[in-house]
């Protein structure tokens, strides 16, 4: 079964332009995400998926500099993005991975990806009942639930923002949730704002850029308690809650 772990990346940020490629402990952001992605056992190949837009060249410039695998599609139309990237590499099973989180952790992808595949889930995640960090989000769906969900979803949060439309529908996709033993739901591990960038690098300073876990990073937090407080009250999945909005203006504006 060809397991492959996509990775969306792209240059435009409202909050935080160029975050993919802003500089950690020496390495692009993207750099650290690619690798630990990769070291990841389950998976057969990793594949950034970046868009057709010219901004978005030196995205596809790094992956040819570090010999991986690049996908270009629809800005905005992220589904449709993953559908084809999914196709044209001949994913049997995706794993979905943004560009934004240089602190995810491979045994974390492999014990989601694990389960999916022990079945009959089409769809399993981490997200949703969030347990883990933000940051360590990771989604494993067949490629039918992909190409249902391609054909079906309509709205833009659906298409924007890849499996709403997956697990909004449970009557038509089966679902697995994966939870941890500790809720730390409330540690914020991503990289949207300045703030997040910041926390990230205090991290990779204090620990290294040889590979470390979740465990590592919270055993830091123990000691260091203050590191936490660098992002805090950043809102978790400000963009999806964007798109939901703009959901109810477009469907407003169609009943007048």
């Amino acid at each position: 079964m060809n397991t492959v772990a996509i990775i969306q990346a792209r240059m435009a940020s409202t909050r935080l332009p160029g975050k993919v490629l802003a500089d950690l402990a020496g390495r692009p952001l993207l750099y650290h995400v690619v690798n630990r992605t990769s070291l990841a056992r389950t998976l057969n190949s990793v594949v950034v998926a970046t868009t057709v837009e010219s901004q978005d060249d030196p995205i596809e410039e790094f992956c040819d500099s570090q010999g991986v695998l690049c996908f270009r599609g629809s800005e905005n139309d992220v589904l449709d993005r993953y559908y084809q990237a999914a196709k044209y590499w001949n994913a049997r099973v995706v794993v979905r991975i943004t560009a934004d989180c240089p602190l995810l952790d491979p045994a974390v992808i492999d014990e989601v990806v694990a389960i999916f595949n022990r079945g009959p889930a089409d769809y399993v995640t981490n997200t949703i009942e969030c347990t883990y960090p933000d940051g360590l989000d990771t989604e494993v769906f067949n490629r039918q639930a992909l190409a249902r969900a391609w054909r079906e979803a309509r709205l833009k949060s659906e298409r924007e923002h890849v499996t709403p439309y997956i697990r909004n529908h449970p009557e038509l996709f089966r679902l697995g949730n994966v939870s941890h033993s500790e809720d730390l739901s409330a540690l914020r591990w991503t990289v949207d704002e300045p703030n997040d960038l910041a926390f990230v690098r205090e991290i990779y300073d204090q620990l290294g850029t040889s590979m470390f876990g979740m465990e590592e990073v919270l055993k830091l937090l123990r000691e260091h308690p203050g590191l936490s407080e660098v992002n805090r009250g950043i809102m978790r999945n400000e963009g999806y809650l964007k798109s939901l909005r703009d959901d109810v203006a477009i469907k407003q504006a169609e009943a007048k």
